[in-house]
Formats: structure tokens, sequence, C-alpha cells
């Protein structure tokens, strides 16, 4: 393999790896001399082909484009193996996790090619996207998760919305308070920052007008909150489907209003704490840009989807 696609194979892990980290700052990749960077201004010009491709967003969505981008590039090389008529540059796919909404708003400012959102597009981002398209790579679920050695496991595999929404605002402030045979432990209550997602969509679908307590803890990421659940024995969070799948046996998942988090009942829609996973462009795609997204959607991309713990869209 070329030294410069081991190179645009180590940023991309390096650009999703800072954006998941859950350090209180987000980090940056050091550039790599012999890499082309992107280009702030993201702008295509249609007399010029562009071998790169920006991705922004979701930290749940990021490590599946990834996966899949480092797939592609492996594969292809340069941009004249995937179509002849193509100059014979390196692929460059950059892959960077900064949350749903700044996903969104990358696209808008065209400081990235796409965004990566898990969520649905808001009416009022549709406004500024004249041209959307959206790309449903898959489905992910927000579960009840908590740590394995819970003693609420011993107690009810299942939450109720009302008990879900007093656990979460705060009026359950302690196990006890949930079942009279639960210790009179604090009730550790670990959600996403408000940028992300994962927020917009718990509230929406079980918390509804209450808001969720305000010191809850929040995790910058989904990888962040999943590891907070597995570090504290009384904490629980709306871990995400995938990324609990990727961490089997260190999370455990309570039901919702009797239901499970499963593949079959996310398909069904019987469980209702599910979110899309949609990478979002404004305009008409490049040649390159769409010979991706194609792959992304291939059963190729579909099988990396679901490998990582999701629903694929196909």
């Amino acid at each position: 393999m070329k030294k410069f696609n081991i190179l645009s194979i180590f940023l991309i892990l390096m650009l999703v790896l800072a954006g998941c980290a859950p350090a209180e700052q987000p980090s940056q990749a050091t550039p790599q001399e012999s890499v082309q960077q992107p280009d702030s201004n993201n702008e295509q010009k249609p007399d010029k082909f562009v071998p790169q491709i920006l991705f922004n967003g979701s930290s749940t969505l990021a490590p599946v484009m990834a996966s899949i981008s480092t797939n592609f590039i492996e594969g292809f090389v340069t941009w004249d193996k995937v179509d002849a008529s193509f100059p014979e540059e390196n692929i460059a796919i950059y892959v960077s996790a900064g949350g749903s909404g700044q996903g969104v708003k990358s696209v808008i400012d065209k400081t990235s090619d796409f965004g990566m959102i898990a969520r649905s597009i808001k009416d009022s981002e549709k406004e500024k996207l004249t041209e959307l398209k959206e790309f449903k790579v898959g489905v992910d679920a927000l579960t009840l998760g908590v740590n394995p050695q819970n003693p609420v496991l011993a107690v009810k595999d299942n939450l109720t919305t009302d008990e879900i929404i007093k656990i979460f605002s705060g009026e359950f402030k302690t196990w006890k308070d949930l079942d009279s045979s639960l210790p009179d432990k604090e009730i550790i209550v670990i959600t996403r920052d408000i940028g992300g997602g994962a927020h917009e969509v718990f509230q929406s679908k079980i918390m509804g007008d209450v808001q969720v307590k305000a010191d809850a803890i929040q995790a910058p990421s989904m990888g962040a909150l999943v590891t907070k659940i597995m570090e504290n024995e009384y904490a629980i969070g709306y871990a995400s489907f995938g990324v609990v799948n990727q961490n089997k046996g260190k999370v455990s998942t309570l039901k919702v209003d009797g239901v499970e988090a499963t593949k079959e009942n996310i398909l069904n829609g019987s469980y209702i704490i599910q979110r899309p996973l949609i990478a979002l462009y404004n305009g008409e795609l490049t040649a390159p840009q769409q010979i991706f997204m194609d792959y992304v959607m291939s059963p190729e991309g579909m099988k990396v989807v679901e490998s990582m713990g999701f629903v694929p869209a196909k």
C-alpha cells in the first residue's frame, strides 16, 4: 500500500477519535506533511477535480463512516481505480465528529461536504438547505442502559415512560425512590450534551415538556456516555443501541414500557426511542461523491453498519 494511503487512513481514525474522546476540550490530529489537508473553503469548482471528501457531525455515525471510508480507500487507493475517467490522485476522505448540530451547520456554512446526524432533520434546517439530499445509512435506538452490577436488574427489567421521566427529571433522587427494595443510593443520570442528536430524540420521544435535571452528567459523545455507565454501579443513561452492542456484557439494558430494544422491535417501530443515522448534502453531488455514497449504501457499506451494532438501512 502506498505511504500516502496509510497516512490518509491514519488521519481518518485520528479525526474520529478526536471527536469521540471524552476529553473536555476537542483535540485535533497533527497534520501529516505528505497528506493533503481539507480546504476550509469547501465549495466545489466545476472545472476542477476534487480528490477529497469531508464529513462532519454525529459522534455516533462518525466511526461507521470512518470504517466504510477506510475500506473504500484500501480497496481503490487512487481515484482512477474507481473510474478510469478520473485522474490518478489519492483518495482522501476525512471524517470528524462534533455532534449532529455541528454536522448540519458545517453543510450550511460549506465547511464540509456531508453532515452526519443521528436524528431527523428539522424544518428550520431544511429552509437553509434548499437542495437537500438525505442518505439514511441506518437506524439506532436509545436504550436505557445501566451498569451490570446495578441492583435494579435483580428487581425489574422494565421501566415505564413515567418512571423514566421521574428518574431523568430528578423527581426520583435515589434508587429506593424507584423501588423500596433498592438501596438508598443516588441515581447518577448520564445524558448526551445538548448539541447531540440523542438529547433531542430522548427529549421528544420520552420527556416531552419535562426537562432533564440540570445536574445530569453530560457526556461529549455516545462512547463517553457508555463509558461513564460502565464506570458507575448506580448510573443510568440513554445508551446507543449500536454502542451497547459494541460493548456486550459491559452495559445492561432495560425494557421501555415492556418493549425490548431489539433489531426486530426497532424495525417494526414498537421500540419507540429510535433515530435515523443520516448523511446529508446540499446541492448536486460531484461524480466522486456520488460513487462513494453509492458504496456507502451498497451491501458492502451496510455490512459495516451492521457489524458496528446498528440496524442497516437496507
